[in-house]
C-alpha cells in the first residue's frame, strides 16, 4: 500500500498540466518548498478545485513518489477570501509569495519563512497599516530569517525613527512585526532601503513586483 505524508504549509503557485490537472508549489513546514501534482484539481467537481490555489493555507495529504509529489487532499484553514475583493492587496500578496518561491529550498527548515508569509498576508488586510510598510518589513525580515541581513545601512543618513524602524524588524519576533506605523518620510526612507537591500540579495527583478509597481502607477 503507498504510503502518504500530511504537511502544513501554504499554496505559492498553481499551474495548469495537461486537461485537467495542476502542478503545486507548496511551502510546508516539515519539509521546506515542495512541487505536487494534483490529479483531476481543474475539474469542476473535485474536491482539490479550491484546494489548490494561491493562498490556501491549511494541511495538505500528499504521496510521495520516487521523484516527485502527488497532493490528493488537503484540509484549508484560511483561503484568505478577502483578497478577492482586495486588488491591491493580492497584488502585494503574489510578490510576497514569488519571494518566498525565491529563497525556500526543498527539505529545508523553512518554518521562520511560512510564519514570515503567513503574517505578512495577515498584516495586507489589516486597514491599520499601509500595505507599503507591510512591503518593507516583509522585504527586510525576509532577509533576517534567511541569516542575509547586513544591517542597518551605513552609506546614507537615516532618520533615528527610521533607523529604529530596521532594528526593530531585525530582532522583533515574527508574531510582534506589524504592530506599528511611521511617517511618510520614515516610510520613504524605508523604501529605499529595501530596494537597496532587495538589489543586492536577490539580483533580479520579481515580475510580480514589476506588474504591481505598473498597477500602483495607474492609480
Amino acid at each position: 500500500m503507498q504510503e502518504y505524508v500530511i504537511v502544513t504549509g501554504m499554496i505559492l503557485q498553481a499551474l495548469p498540466m495537461g486537461e485537467y490537472d495542476r502542478r503545486v508549489v507548496v511551502l510546508t513546514k516539515e519539509r521546506g518548498k515542495l512541487s505536487a501534482f494534483a490529479r483531476g484539481a481543474r475539474k469542476q467537481n473535485s474536491r482539490l478545485v479550491a484546494r489548490t490555489n494561491p493562498f490556501c493555507f491549511g494541511t495538505f495529504k500528499l504521496y510521495e513518489g520516487r521523484n516527485s509529489y502527488t497532493l490528493i487532499d488537503g484540509e484549508i484553514s484560511n483561503y484568505f477570501d478577502g483578497f478577492r475583493e482586495d486588488f491591491e492587496g493580492a497584488m502585494y500578496g503574489m510578490y510576497f509569495m514569488d519571494v518566498a518561491d525565491f529563497c525556500t529550498r526543498e527539505n529545508n527548515d523553512e518554518q521562520a519563512m511560512l510564519m514570515l508569509l503567513y503574517q505578512s498576508l495577515r498584516a495586507l488586510l489589516l486597514p491599520s497599516i499601509p500595505n507599503e510598510l507591510v512591503r518593507y518589513i516583509f522585504e527586510i525580515k525576509t532577509l533576517v530569517v534567511n541569516g542575509e541581513f547586513p544591517g542597518v545601512p551605513t552609506d546614507r543618513v537615516l532618520k533615528q525613527d527610521t533607523r529604529y524602524a530596521i532594528e526593530f524588524v531585525e530582532t522583533a519576533g515574527l508574531d510582534k512585526l506589524f504592530t506599528f506605523v511611521v511617517s511618510e518620510e520614515v516610510l520613504e526612507e524605508l523604501s529605499v532601503c529595501a530596494a537597496s537591500y532587495r538589489k543586492k540579495w536577490a539580483g533580479r527583478n520579481f515580475k510580480s513586483l514589476e506588474i504591481l509597481e505598473n498597477c500602483l502607477s495607474s492609480l
